[in-house]
């Protein structure tokens, strides 16, 4: 059975076509997160690039919403993956992704069960995991080598774990990768993407309020406000407009910013 769960899939991402919502399956229409805008309509996202960046303001939904593909896929809402589950860091974050899921629908071709779902606020337990059971006496074949990922800096800790676990077949969540990256460790961030785009077996949903993240080459850019999803070019995000402003006059942005 697992050797079928993980075993290689002679077809080229997105793997995860389409979702949408059931509304036979929605408890509460009041109650969050059924009463966010995006699911005000009849919600439907499909996926027809590799790589898919969703952005928008805190508060709209877009964890939520990654949470829930998440689980659909059958990785913790918490983050990590299929049989990656640590249960440290579970109680410490908000979810709501796993109520969502319930009153989702999607389609796959295949339907798959490798990959990643990163959160920024679980990172370091989901690594701590990874370094205890890479550490654990196997008998017969002795303790693996742990990757070590806590031995890092933040930003290179993350980076790290991107490079190693990232690149073989599967679907991979990012919520904000860009939380613990410096600028130039961003444009790291972009050559791990081109590289897991390069193999043709990598699907990403990312959310990301980086506009250097958002600029990647050939993925489809939805922003997501109050009215649902859309389509955007990087130019088009507010994102984008607020660090032109910032860069043509940084002194003078930031006084008229903070002015009372």
């Amino acid at each position: 059975m697992a050797a079928r769960k993980n075993r290689t899939i002679n077809l080229p991402a997105p793997y995860l076509k389409r979702i949408w919502l059931d509304p036979s399956r929605v408890t509460d229409r009041d109650a969050y997160p059924f009463c966010l805008p995006l699911l005000r309509d009849d919600f439907e996202l499909s996926f027809d690039r590799a790589i898919t960046i969703i952005v928008g303001e805190n508060g709209t939904g877009k964890s939520t919403l990654l949470e829930s593909i998440a689980v659909l896929a059958g990785f913790d809402e918490a983050g990590g993956r299929n049989g990656y589950m640590p249960v440290d860091h579970s109680k410490a974050i908000e979810k709501m992704g796993g109520q969502l899921s319930t009153a989702l629908r999607a389609s796959w071709l295949p339907k798959i069960a490798n990959g990643w779902f990163f959160r920024a606020e679980s990172f370091f337990s989901v690594a701590r995991y990874l370094d205890e059971v890479n550490n654990e006496f196997i008998p017969g074949v002795g303790r693996g080598i742990p990757p070590d990922f806590l031995s890092h800096s933040h930003g290179e800790g993350f980076l790290r774990f991107f490079n190693e676990q990232c690149q073989r077949q599967g679907l991979f969540i990012f919520d904000e990768p860009e939380s613990a990256l410096s600028p130039s460790r961003q444009i790291e961030f972009l050559k791990l993407l081109r590289r897991m785009d390069a193999t043709g077996h990598c699907q990403v949903l990312m959310a990301t309020h980086s506009p250097v993240l958002m600029a990647y080459p050939n993925a489809t850019l939805l922003r997501l406000t109050k009215y649902g999803l859309e389509p955007v070019t990087v130019e088009q995000t507010d994102h984008y407009k607020v660090m032109r402003e910032f860069y043509a006059d940084p002194a003078g942005f930031v006084n008229a910013a903070i002015a009372e």
